[in-house]
């Protein structure tokens, strides 16, 4: 699938529009099966059961209005919860978990459940005859409008039940959990090549890659945030090209028209880059947006608790158990990212230098997890001791040992500030065994 697909299939995810559609398109379909079912088959379905089809005209059209009227109530009811529950969310947690509820797969559902019964009883009460020369009642299709109908009343009560249970912290910050660790596994995988193994090839390679000279920028024609890199597609770029190519943005961040996405040279065997030529579509292989997008940005996942974190803290709300909450998910975050070995900066094609990637290391994970919610959990005892359990969980997984030093940094700041801020010795002094538990299990790891 390439950028382009991409960025438009996640834009209909995200939409509150499109499965409804689909269903909606699926009503007309099944209305008209089933009416040309009931108009050229000799199948008497009231005669042989006429508790079930014996309808008429009159009936039907009456039961089939009460259907449709009901259906377009119930979905009109669905849109006001869903966006109740928007405003909700946005004004306690964080604007950046709406998408979350934009892209629920049960919400679309639903609600394009409510609409499509609606359609489909339009759609059959259209083809009803009540006169005695065209007389016509589909009789299968108005019973299964009653079957959908019922179906409604067991999916209101269910929509209604998920909105109760999706307005849960809990679910909230367990559904970006989920997210983010999805994204930790397809993206750690991905070796995007091969890395350079000979140490002196490799040193020769970043040399020449960081020299300032010889690059030919390429530039950005959209405003917006990066979302979503075609890696396979660079690198096989890069190869038919016979160059070297260096991403100068990481993930997620944010370009304006005129950003330098890319740096382009000649690899190091074709020195003279006036002989290659620079196709201005290597832009195609990026999807720049108007917001992050978490399947390619571990940090938008990262940064959605740190900021239900921090709201949770500030004085307006006050809420030490959701930050709680979300600190322990975000130790338990660090925890994958510190088991996992991180690409290498420099990707080659086997042979020769093809690739540098600008990502964001085991580093800038820590920094950003945990620098804002320290800072802002000034004088919380509470905060502070989970804060200080989620980085002994991270320095237990950690598979490489200058991955310590973080840990070690983010564990100093923490205990500096508990001391100028906790109002007592007790609760200082409950601070200090975790604080020798980590001390204790990063000097293991050395």
């Amino acid at each position: 699938m390439t950028t382009r697909l991409r960025e438009y299939w996640q834009l209909l995810r995200e939409s509150l529009w499109f499965v409804p559609a689909l269903l909606v398109f699926g009503s007309f379909g099944l209305a008209y099966a089933l009416i040309q079912f009931d108009a050229h088959t000799a199948w008497q379905g009231q005669k042989q059961f006429p508790l079930l089809f014996g309808t008429g005209a009159e009936g039907s059209r009456g039961m089939l209005t009460a259907i449709a009227s009901s259906m377009l109530t119930v979905a009109a009811l669905a849109f006001s919860l869903t966006l109740a529950t928007i405003t909700q969310v946005s004004s306690q947690y964080s604007p950046r978990v709406l998408r979350n509820f934009m892209r629920d797969r049960i919400n679309q559902v639903v609600m394009g459940y409510f609409i499509a019964v609606f359609t489909y009883c339009l759609v059959v009460l259209g083809t009803i005859r009540g006169t005695d020369e065209q007389k016509f009642v589909p009789a299968t299709a108005v019973l299964v409008g009653l079957v959908l109908a019922l179906g409604g009343v067991a999916a209101l009560i269910f929509f209604i039940h998920h909105i109760a249970e999706s307005l849960q912290t809990g679910t909230i910050v367990q559904h970006i959990f989920y997210e983010t660790t999805n994204a930790i596994e397809k993206m750690f995988p991905d070796r995007f090549g091969e890395p350079i193994d000979d140490p002196r090839k490799a040193e020769a390679a970043l040399r020449y890659a960081d020299e300032q000279t010889g690059w030919e920028p390429v530039l950005s024609h959209q405003v917006g945030y990066l979302q979503q890199i075609n890696t396979d597609g660079l690198l096989n770029w890069a190869k038919k090209h016979q160059v070297v190519l260096r991403i100068e943005e990481p993930m997620g961040a944010f370009v304006g028209e005129g950003t330098v996405l890319f740096s382009v040279r000649s690899d190091m065997e074709r020195p003279d880059p006036a002989e290659a030529d620079w196709p201005d579509d290597l832009v195609s292989y990026v999807s720049i947006g108007r917001h992050r997008n978490i399947e390619q940005d571990i940090g938008f996942g990262i940064q959605q608790l740190v900021d239900i974190a921090l709201k949770a803290l500030s004085p307006g709300i006050n809420d030490t158990t959701t930050a709680i909450m979300a600190v322990d998910y975000l130790g338990a975050i660090g925890e994958l990212l510190a088991r996992r070995e991180f690409p290498a900066r420099l990707r080659s094609d086997g042979q020769h230098l093809r690739v540098l990637v600008r990502a964001t290391d085991f580093n800038k994970y820590m920094r950003l997890m945990f620098d804002l919610t320290r800072i802002n959990a000034k004088g919380n005892y509470a905060v502070f001791r989970r804060l200080l359990r989620a980085l002994v969980l991270v320095a237990k997984a950690i598979c490489e040992a200058d991955r310590s030093e973080v840990l070690r940094e983010q564990a100093d700041l923490l205990m500096d500030l508990a001391n100028e801020t906790l109002a007592t010795d007790y609760e200082k002094q409950q601070l200090r065994p975790l604080y020798k538990e980590l001390k204790v299990t990063l000097n293991e790891n050395i």
